[in-house]
């Protein structure tokens, strides 16, 4: 087993070098597109028969070398497939997989196809290495991994400008990669204090010897480390107020959107807390454990809200990824981990699809993504409608498809907390979702084909593009129907979360509530915007002027917060730090280096190959050194 935890990381790596390094100086080669595709499906093989494994004998660790051995600190290069980094394992393959092929044709004609492979496989061992380590700082090595992966992806057409600054705000490819990485280096600050706290408190880093010891330190401590290491969890999930990068980091290539969004680096601040789970369920963390629960439900309402009048198809799925980070946590922070988790792996799923089908429908469009340009495209994409089509209804919760069960578990949990207003939050945003989603496929695929006035002439993707995504429908439709089993497998590991009797009676009543909000926001979507026709993509003056609009479009105008008390007071206090460097700093290192070099003119006339010259300098010398001598004996 030893042997396949190695191929299961390190085929990403060698397929990120294959691509890289062997063919960098071509600008395309069809061989990296295919090789790298089967070296993710090793690493995917891999972690299936891996999880076989896991399941049937237990966990399986491995220590590769010794990496850190300094003073009583020693941090293996170790990694350990348990039940719950092997579920991550297949989640992230699976996905990868599929994303990989799909790449073949959406970067087709791109210039730097091997490059953006190298880049593609990177992330993905990046992200192995960050759920395989058996310790916290080979956590936060795939952490950052997956950190500069994601800045080389999201802005990888650098020399691009924003191409639809009619419905999104004028950024670059550039700048939406540094926001990405910027903010999440902020995070990674608190993370790293946490995992200072750790060592500093127990006196190492892994995890089963961390666990065991957490009990035994003071209430402070814990709840430092706590909030310490939900702080970077906030930003690679982007949690409220360090949630803006994601919708920004559209920009990238789609593929890009649907690995990063969909089963890798947005879902690790939600793995960490799952995986830190000895350390959240501890009596004296519950307080901080409630709040990221009320944090994500408020997130999840609050990315929902501004989904519900966005116009860019690609940035109403990165809210919507937002929306269901904001779920996964309020069950993390309730304590029903396992759902959690459950949630992550059958939201990866649907939401690459959804992902992968706006991929397709902007290669029919020319890279158009605003919906009120597009409409009727059943016609011309039926492959993509049905796969959106499918994916919108797992999204909103609709039964028999894998999110009805994996969400409404959510929200059932919140109910059984006795946290009726997380409850009733995370009721009305399924509501919200079910409506967002639809709209947008209404938007997309019915009514009048609105793209005809703009010449556009929208096809299908290449056949084997379509084939590619066939496993992420079929997962996005049964993925619930193992709800019982993963539970049962699950929680050998995690802990178990049962409903109580009360609400187990009150099971059916609770999920129809749901569904009745899910269905209603289907059918409002389905009359606004399938039913009425070319008016309703007509501007009515009076919604767009108003508060509420003007506020969601806006995203409430935290951005703009931003930019204008923290981005520009930044740059003015960096402006006049500067000015004072070079008035001050830059001026004395500038004197010093003329009044050496002045020195070094006046004295050079010594040296001027005159013998006699140099006696009388010895002379003069030897004087000054008598002189000096008398003086400091009359002193002494």
């Amino acid at each position: 087993m030893e042997s396949l935890v190695y191929i299961a990381l390190f085929s990403p790596f060698v397929a990120a070098l294959f691509a890289g390094l062997f063919f960098a100086r071509s600008p395309k080669n069809i061989a990296v597109g295919v090789i790298n595709s089967a070296l993710i499906g090793i690493s995917w093989l891999a972690s299936v028969i891996l999880a076989f494994h896991v399941v049937e004998h237990g966990a399986v660790h491995v220590t590769m070398m010794e990496w850190i051995s300094a003073g009583d600190l020693t941090i293996p290069f170790g990694f350990v497939v348990d039940k719950v980094s092997v579920t991550m394992m297949v989640v992230v393959t699976t996905v990868s997989t599929v994303v990989h092929i799909y790449s073949n044709g959406y970067m087709d004609h791109d210039k730097s196809f091997n490059r953006f492979f190298s880049y593609l496989s990177a992330f993905v061992f990046s992200m192995m290495i960050l759920v395989m380590s058996d310790n916290f700082a080979g956590l936060f090595i795939g952490w950052e991994g997956v950190g500069v992966c994601s800045w080389l992806l999201i802005g990888f057409w650098y020399h691009k400008k924003d191409v639809t600054p009619d419905i999104n705000p004028a950024i670059s490819p550039s700048y939406a990669a540094n926001e990405a990485f910027i903010m999440n280096r902020i995070a990674d600050l608190g993370m790293l204090v946490g995992i200072f706290l750790i060592y500093w408190n127990v006196g190492s880093l892994q995890y089963d010897v961390v666990f065991e010891k957490l009990p035994h330190l003071t209430d402070g401590v814990l709840i430092g480390i706590a909030i310490a290491l939900f702080i970077g969890a906030m930003g690679k999930s982007a949690q409220f107020p360090l949630h803006t990068w994601l919708t920004d980091a559209m920009e990238g290539p789609t593929p890009v959107s649907a690995l990063i969004h969909a089963a890798t680096m947005v879902t690790a601040g939600v793995f960490l807390v799952i995986r830190a789970n000895p350390l959240y369920s501890l009596d004296a963390v519950q307080g901080v454990s409630y709040f990221i629960a009320a944090l994500g439900t408020f997130v999840a309402f609050y990315a929902a809200s501004m989904a519900l009048v966005n116009r860019d198809l690609k940035r109403i799925i990165a809210y919507s990824t937002l929306s269901q980070l904001g779920y996964m946590f309020a069950a993390a922070g309730l304590g029903a981990y396992w759902i959690a988790l459950f949630h992550l792996a059958a939201h990866a799923f649907f939401k690459a699809l959804l992902f992968l089908g706006a991929g397709n429908v902007m290669h029919a469009m020319d890279d158009e993504l605003d919906l009120f340009k597009m409409g009727g495209l059943k016609k011309a994409m039926k492959g993509t409608y049905i796969y959106m089509g499918i994916a919108s209804l797992a999204l909103a919760g609709i039964p028999p498809l894998a999110g009805y069960f994996s969400k409404d578990a959510i929200i059932e949990t919140a109910f059984n907390e006795g946290s009726y207003i997380l409850w009733f939050g995370l009721v009305f945003t399924a509501g919200l979702t079910a409506f967002y989603s639809f709209r947008q496929v209404f938007l997309t695929f019915e009514g009048e084909e609105r793209y005809k006035k703009l010449g556009f002439h929208p096809h299908e993707m290449y056949r084997y593009v379509l084939v590619a995504m066939a496993p992420l429908a079929i997962l996005a439709i049964i993925a619930g129907w193992f709800k019982g089993g993963f539970h049962e497998i699950i929680t050998t590991l995690l802990p178990d979360y049962e409903m109580s009797e009360h609400t187990h009676h009150l099971a059916g009543t609770l999920g129809m509530i749901v569904l009745a909000f899910a269905v209603t926001g289907i059918v409002v979507a389905y009359f606004k915007y399938a039913r009425r026709g070319e008016k309703a993509f007509k501007q009515n003056p009076k919604v767009e002027s108003g508060f509420i609009y003007k506020l969601l479009m806006n995203q409430y105008y935290v951005p703009h917060f931003y930019v204008e008390f923290i981005v520009k007071p930044y740059k003015i206090i960096s402006e006049k730090f500067w000015a004072i460097d070079k008035a001050v700093v830059d001026a004395t290192v500038d004197f010093i280096a003329k009044v050496i070099y002045k020195a070094g003119g006046v004295s050079k006339v010594i040296q001027n190959g005159n013998l006699s010259s140099y006696l009388n300098w010895m002379g003069v010398g030897v004087l000054l050194l008598i002189l000096a001598s008398a003086i400091a004996a009359v002193i002494g």
